[in-house]
């Protein structure tokens, strides 16, 4: 019997890292919950009475109908493309994924520019029939809560899509098989086994859609709506009250807290294993013909058309008038801004990443694993929660260190880490670092122990065995974590604008500030670039998850047949 052997300073060093990268994900947290209760910031009275109902009011109607809509499209087109034959499903299968390579806030000024009052649509409806103000005619306002309910819901439905399509590539055919010879209908095997059997994977994906919703700044802002992230914004550059920003941040992070445990009390006894080892098989197809197969690619099209086309399209044709700043000095400032930031805090998160991966490989008990947890929770907090709680800290660091080196040397150091993009890659790494670990955590338990068995006994310590047996191996996972982080760093807005040094721009403020400014022509260019990059990892894991499921089927295929 294999006796786990005894660690050593090495083996202590990654737990020690680990322990240590919790508490600076935690920290941000621990100084929002001190300010809030400072003397300096009780204004909580006044906010109760004035900025807090409204803006929660409006906060739970935006969710609750954004989380409306991302079900019913996330649920019905995953549906059916996994259930039913029909012309394009193929397509449609990764197609559908392609709006998560748009920021909303991308989406939100795009519609818009479109559907607002001097916009193509409205234009055209006045001069077809003869109008001459909005008073003679009606149209639905795109400035306003349901404006802001349908972009964020045709954008975040994907979360849905991902998640339910997996929990139904993966549930049993046989239990649905069995229905269908009890006389099931599709409709009936749709409502009454498959969508309580996908319960758990809905409710992941809800809650997904509904985080991201919590934490747009962007689209809200455009649309003039007063949501608790703009009632955030709003209280602490506008108002100039830091402690009353923090007090409402706290409120926002009691609301996600409150939206993880709704979560996980939806899975609760609902954990559902439709597998059967070798003899699970994909699911067997309704095939639809003539008026239905039309409607079912219809149907998968709408949100597709909706959620990235139609702004595509409108993209490209205001960046096409605006060919001549690509080369622009300032425009490509903006770029290596953007782009040095993401890489730099998606190189870190995967080191990260690695080093919490690492240390729970080797010691999997006690508080470490509840560290490593802690250390993942970063992307369920909001960007302006997040950059409040980095702004007290660095910023007394700074104060400190400046009074320091002025009193010993007499050199002014100023704001060192707030004023050189130091916080903006700590915000990134905190609110990413999730996404980086679970791709690399996932392929690191794709390695066997039996490595790291044999590489001890040939000698090797944990940092050897680490640098020479797992990163080889782990190459395509950790270039896929990087993508992913890269990405995601390079869409994000709300840390972006409240943390960003002075006169320090990035391709997602650019875009916030032009169309804030209704010069929608000059945000084009800098969009049209976020949403390029941005297609990269949707594709990659369009094509990895069908893959995945691919792979995974030959291999029972295989050994049902041996």
């Amino acid at each position: 019997m294999l006796r786990t052997p005894t660690l050593t300073f090495v083996d202590r060093f990654w737990q020690i890292a680990a322990l240590a990268i919790a508490a600076l994900v935690l920290l941000p947290v621990a100084a929002i919950i001190y300010i809030s209760f400072t003397p300096s910031a009780d204004i909580w009275g006044q906010l109760l009475s004035t900025v807090l109902p409204r803006s929660l009011q409006t906060t739970l109607m935006l969710m609750f109908g954004v989380g409306a809509i991302t079900t019913v499209a996330g649920v019905g087109t995953a549906w059916l493309v996994t259930m039913c034959n029909f012309p394009g499903r193929r397509i449609m299968d990764w197609a559908l994924l392609i709006p998560l390579a748009v920021p909303t806030y991308i989406v939100a000024f795009a519609y818009i520019e479109v559907l607002d009052y001097t916009g193509p649509v409205q234009s055209f409806i006045r001069s077809l029939f003869g109008f001459t103000t909005s008073r003679d005619y009606w149209f639905p306002e795109i400035r306003s809560l349901g404006g802001a309910v349908f972009v964020m819901g045709i954008v975040l439905y994907p979360y849905v899509y991902l998640t339910t399509r997996a929990s139904f590539l993966i549930q049993s055919s046989s239990v649905l098989d069995v229905s269908r010879t009890l006389g099931a209908s599709p409709y009936g095997l749709f409502f009454r086994i498959a969508l309580p059997l996908a319960r758990p994977a809905i409710a992941i994906g809800v809650s997904l859609a509904l985080m991201e919703c919590l934490n747009d700044i962007g689209a809200v802002t455009f649309f003039g709506v007063r949501t608790l992230t703009f009632s955030v914004y709003d209280v602490w550059l506008n108002r100039s009250s830091l402690g009353g920003a923090a007090q409402l941040a706290l409120a926002m992070l009691a609301m996600v807290l409150l939206l993880l445990w709704l979560e996980r009390l939806g899975r609760r006894k609902q954990r559902f294993d439709g597998s059967s080892g070798s003899k699970h098989r994909a699911p067997t197809r309704f095939d639809l013909q003539g008026p239905q197969a039309v409607l079912a690619l219809v149907l998968c099209l709408i949100p597709i058309l909706l959620g990235f086309v139609l702004p595509g399209l409108m993209l490209a044709d205001r960046a096409s008038r605006r060919l001549d700043g690509l080369l622009s000095p300032d425009f490509l400032s903006t770029v290596w801004n953007s782009f040095s930031l993401a890489a730099a805090a998606s190189l870190i998160t995967v080191v990260i990443s690695i080093a919490l991966a690492y240390a729970l490989r080797l010691n999997s008990r006690g508080p470490l694993k509840a560290a490593v947890r802690l250390a993942s929770i970063g992307y369920a907090i909001p960007g302006t929660v997040l950059a409040i709680g980095i702004l007290i800290p660095l910023a007394n660091f700074d104060n400190f260190l400046d009074a320091q080196m002025q009193s010993w040397f007499g050199v002014k150091t100023g704001l060192l880490l707030l004023g050189s993009g130091t916080a903006l890659v700590y915000a990134y790494v905190v609110r990413f670092l999730a996404v980086s670990y679970g791709q690399v955590e996932g392929g690191f338990g794709k390695i066997s122990p039996h490595f790291d068995m044999a590489s001890r006994t040939l000698g090797r310590n944990t940092g050897q065995t680490l640098t020479q047996i797992h990163l080889p191996i782990l190459k395509p996972v950790l270039l896929s974590a990087a993508l992913l982080s890269f990405v995601d760093c390079m869409k994000e807005l709300p840390a972006t604008i409240l943390l960003r040094p002075f006169n320090f721009e990035t391709l997602a403020t650019t875009v916030f500030e032009a169309a804030s400014r209704e010069a929608f022509e000059e945000a084009a260019l800098p969009s049209l670039a976020i949403v390029l990059v941005g297609l990269i990892p949707v594709i990659y894991l369009a094509r990895s998850s069908a893959s995945s499921f691919r792979t995974k089927q030959s291999k029972r295929q295989s050994v049902s047949a041996t």
